[in-house]
């Protein structure tokens, strides 16, 4: 067969397969009972603790040997005959698997990762969980997990919040944050390669440490030549599991080298990626004389389509048109050491949901240091510094913006 007349299907099996996945999904369950439930917030049952704990502060907290959580966690159930169970908010504990699911064996895992402030007006916001809730129906989809409208999944989130926002983060302790990690887990006991029928999305409330501002700015480590954190083809656009594990042996060495996170490489040409998990961004001038943002595209589908990362793009084209150019395209580390040597490179940072905006003041490649310009006493630099105001001023309420969402509290 010619390569014309190949079906496309043949060539697109992964796309082939969610598209027949969410054309497949039901809206509502019919008259029988016989139709999958959907995943449906109006069903949540409340299970509250009846012995709140007390609520550590900040640095007491992300001191800890283990992640502290609040009170209340939530859970919905699904299965393939039946579809989505009545989702409900529980104590905060364990949870029950089997030694044989499928999770623990071919890590039939997704997650999210999103912020609750505590804003400067006393009001309690998430930052664009609609692209959150958005990217982890994508990322269900590639690690073969049930889908489900992204709307359902904010509204639980927002509920979860309403429980435990009011003691967790309280209005008198305006400028905190906890971190919420939705996930969703294939349960079936059985052993075998193959799409779990049973699964469980649960949804955490956290502490997390501030990682935004390291002293003197963040130190990177481009990645080993024998190692690849994501490949075109891959799933590195999705948030799942099977992208960090392999890549922590690389992190750990690079930082007991004095560097915080590696720069990943792609290809022969050393294509810029991502820093650790974060996305990474560049601010130069260019041989023409104009000041130019660049980070890399997600065409491929090679890096995450970070909701910070969005965010920033969309911001910069908006306020910064007059001062810079942005680009989405690949660009190597050769062109970053270019820059450097010819005194073009002007600042760098990460951007994501753990690391905020993180100014980037050195990058280490090969035996040689990328020393990157900072602002005053290592603080972030000028872009740098406007962007993650801007952000930072949504997130906290200090601006009206419909990025910030607010979540009705129950007192």
């Amino acid at each position: 067969m010619a390569p014309s007349a190949i079906p496309t299907q043949d060539v697109d099996l992964t796309a082939a397969n969610i598209q027949v996945k969410e054309a497949t999904q039901p809206t509502k369950p019919s008259s029988n009972g016989t139709t999958p439930a959907p995943l449906d917030a109006s069903k949540l049952i409340y299970n509250l603790t009846k012995d709140p704990r007390p609520v550590p502060g900040e640095e007491v907290a992300n001191a800890s040997d283990q992640t502290i959580c609040t009170d209340h966690m939530l859970t919905a159930t699904w299965s393939a005959s039946e579809g989505w169970g009545a989702p409900e908010i529980k104590p905060y504990g364990p949870l029950s698997l089997m030694p044989t699911a499928s999770v623990l064996h071919y890590a039939t895992e997704c997650f999210e990762g999103l912020k609750a402030y505590r804003g400067y007006d006393g009001k309690l916001r998430v930052f664009r969980p609609d692209c959150n809730c958005a990217r982890m129906h994508m990322s269900a989809g590639r690690i073969s997990l049930p889908l489900f409208e992204p709307a359902e999944l904010e509204k639980l989130i927002i509920a979860l919040l309403g429980v435990d926002g009011p003691r967790w983060l309280p209005k008198n302790e305006p400028g905190r944050y906890l971190y919420i990690r939705p996930t969703l887990i294939g349960t079936q006991s059985q052993l075998g390669v193959q799409a779990p029928r049973e699964a469980l999305l649960y949804i955490i409330v956290t502490y997390m440490p501030r990682l935004d501002s390291p002293p003197g700015g963040m130190r990177l480590h481009t990645s080993p030549e024998d190692m690849v954190r994501a490949w075109v083809g891959g799933f590195g656009y999705a948030k799942v599991g099977a992208n960090y594990g392999p890549s922590l042996a690389a992190t750990s060495e690079a930082r007991t080298r004095g560097y915080h996170q590696i720069l990943w490489l792609y290809g022969k040409d050393g294509e810029c990626t991502e820093a650790g998990a974060s996305n990474f961004f560049v601010v130069w001038k260019r041989r023409d004389g104009k000041t130019e943002l660049i980070t890399a595209p997600l065409d491929d589908k090679l890096i995450l389509d970070g909701v910070t990362r969005r965010s920033i793009l969309e911001l910069a084209r908006e306020r910064l048109s007059d001062e810079l150019e942005v680009t989405e395209r690949k660009y190597t580390i050769d062109e970053v050491i270019e820059a450097d040597a010819e005194g073009r490179l002007v600042e760098s940072f990460a951007a994501g949901t753990a690391y905020f905006v993180c100014p980037v003041s050195a990058i280490h490649h090969r035996g040689k240091d990328i020393n990157i310009p900072m602002g005053p006493e290592g603080t972030p630099n000028v872009i740098t510094s406007k962007i993650k105001t801007w952000v930072g001023d949504i997130m906290y309420g200090n601006v009206d913006h419909p990025w910030g969402v607010v979540i009705p509290e129950r007192e």
